[in-house]
């Protein structure tokens, strides 16, 4: 652990060296203040009938008032989507603590603080590796977006040519978010795209809680946040080879996730199944002829608040996927987001309810979280019907899906994560693929022509999605499968029998969350 913090610190003194040597580009220069972001050049084109460059041109020389008007418009504009952007990032933060409620309440009292603390630190250990080098690895070749010209200084996406073609790997400016990358809009961008991966970040925390080394957790935390999670980001949002699928193959708009289905959720699922697999099991899970045990969570009131938590900021992480408050979608994307959860909330019950005789509250709650990772990809594209449908779908998959990974699987998955996060994560990227339905998204990826799903005569959009959601699973399956496995060689990944019987709290975070009430030993 010290070598790695000590390799850790010597790489970030170094760059911290190095990078604000970089020249600015000649054509755009940062704006740090951003008091030059937003001109008359922003108002072109924004929407049907805007003026052209030629108007502006015409404006400039005839009317020097107008056009210094129009200048204000331009910065208004881009003002209107920084803070729309910055708001619902707050939003997407706030849900870290819905995550750490949910995950707390979901395990034992005697692992509360170390639930807690992992909840709690994989915020800020993650944004860390992330500034490091997860945003440039990821967005370091974006080119743009609608936060202002400053964007186009994330020019530069390491490539390979194969078949005529470009792939699009990974992004190479904005490390430290230093040099050329000083500047207001990067910055914007980066406390949007930063909450993101944390949530990616924190999903495995659940999966694996109960058992795991708190130091493993913190090397788990750089890695993700810094490496995987970026590069699979990159290759659907930051102009990487899925995203381009479309262009370079004809497959529709290429893969799209339009806000992280599968860049956010599945990615997290996904990590959490490997971890769970290389972890193994709670004591108590598992009887000798593998029928599983219930260990139920010690406090499902607080498990159930942290989901609402999760539902509230669920509308700064769809709705605010646009990076435009001047982008009207926002009404019909919240809407969709809100009746998708309630659908998968409902039919989590009705499955329980018939099945087994009674509903079940952990399951509602965890069907409402479900079916909002299943719309997170497709809110944008669909109607409120297909919201509805995906939304009900996701809550029968997710007790479909609870049931088979640790009846059939043997994998102990202590919250659900991997049904939640991944399988459903899974089914929204191909939901999307089935129901776009032709009303949204036209340019998307560089292709004319609005999104259509295969429902609404577009196959070509389902195979892309199908070709995004094979990708992921490989990709961060056996990235973070071999990663877990080297790490269990250098520093063990489990705490010892005595620790994980006695509760984590003492032994891995010094602190019991119930010191009145839990039977504790002080050395």
């Amino acid at each position: 652990m010290k070598r790695f913090l000590g390799f850790f610190l010597v790489c970030l003194f170094l760059t911290a060296l190095l990078m604000p040597t970089l020249p600015a580009l000649a054509e755009v220069k940062p704006d740090p203040s951003g008091a030059l972001t937003g001109t008359a050049s922003d108002v072109v084109g924004a929407t049907a009938g805007a003026p052209t460059a030629d108007d502006m041109k015409k404006l400039a020389t005839n009317e020097p008032l107008a056009a210094k008007l129009a200048d204000v418009v331009g910065h208004n504009r881009i003002a209107i989507n920084v803070v729309w952007t910055l708001v619902t990032g707050f939003l997407v933060m706030f849900m870290q603590a819905g995550f750490a409620m949910a995950e707390t309440g979901f395990t034992r009292a005697k692992n509360a603080s170390h639930t807690m603390a992992m909840n709690f630190m994989v915020y800020g250990l993650g944004m860390l590796g992330y500034w490091v080098c997860g945003y440039a690895l990821q967005m370091g070749g974006v080119g743009g977006g609608t936060l202002g010209s400053g964007l186009a200084l994330l020019n530069n996406e390491f490539t390979i040519h194969l078949f005529g073609k470009d792939f699009g790997l990974f992004g190479l400016k904005g490390f430290f978010l230093s040099g050329s990358t000083y500047d207001a809009a990067i910055f914007t961008l980066f406390l949007f795209q930063m909450v993101f991966m944390d949530t990616t970040a924190t999903i495995p925390t659940g999966a694996m809680a109960e058992r795991w080394t708190f130091k493993s957790f913190v090397i788990y935390s750089f890695f993700i946040s810094a490496i995987v999670y970026p590069l699979y980001a990159n290759w659907v949002w930051g102009g990487g080879w899925l995203s381009q699928l479309g262009h370079n193959f004809g497959l529709g708009h290429g893969t799209l996730d339009f806000a992280g289905s599968s860049v956010v959720h599945m990615t997290g699922g996904v990590a959490a199944l490997a971890r769970a697999m290389v972890l193994g099991p709670r004591i108590g899970k598992f009887n000798e002829d593998g029928t599983p045990n219930a260990i139920p969570g010690h406090h499902i009131p607080m498990a159930l608040v942290g989901c609402f938590i999760l539902a509230f900021g669920w509308f700064g992480f769809n709705a605010g996927s646009t990076l435009a408050g001047t982008d009207l979608r926002i009404g019909v994307i919240a809407t969709n987001t809100m009746l998708a959860s309630a659908a998968g909330a409902f039919s989590a019950m009705l499955y329980m309810w018939f099945k087994y005789g009674k509903p079940d509250v952990s399951m509602m709650a965890n069907g409402l979280l479900a079916a909002l990772v299943a719309i997170t990809a497709p809110c944008a594209f669909v109607n409120s019907v297909s919201a509805v449908i995906i939304g009900f779908v996701a809550g029968l998959i997710l007790c479909w899906s609870v049931f088979f990974v640790e009846r059939t699987l043997k994998i102990d998955d202590p919250v659900g994560a991997i049904s939640v996060h991944g399988v459903n994560g899974a089914w929204g990227l191909l939901a999307l693929g089935l129901f776009a339905d032709g009303t949204y998204g036209d340019g998307l990826n560089g292709v004319s022509g609005t999104v259509r799903g295969l429902f609404y005569g577009g196959g070509t959009q389902f195979a892309a999605q199908c070709v995004g959601v094979l990708t992921n699973f490989v990709f961060v399956f056996v990235a973070m499968y071999v990663f877990f496995k080297v790490l269990d060689v250098i520093t063990p990944l489990r705490v010892s029998r005595e620790a994980e019987i006695e509760g984590l709290d003492l032994p891995e975070v010094s602190v019991p969350a119930y010191p009145d009430f839990q039977k504790v030993h002080y050395e």
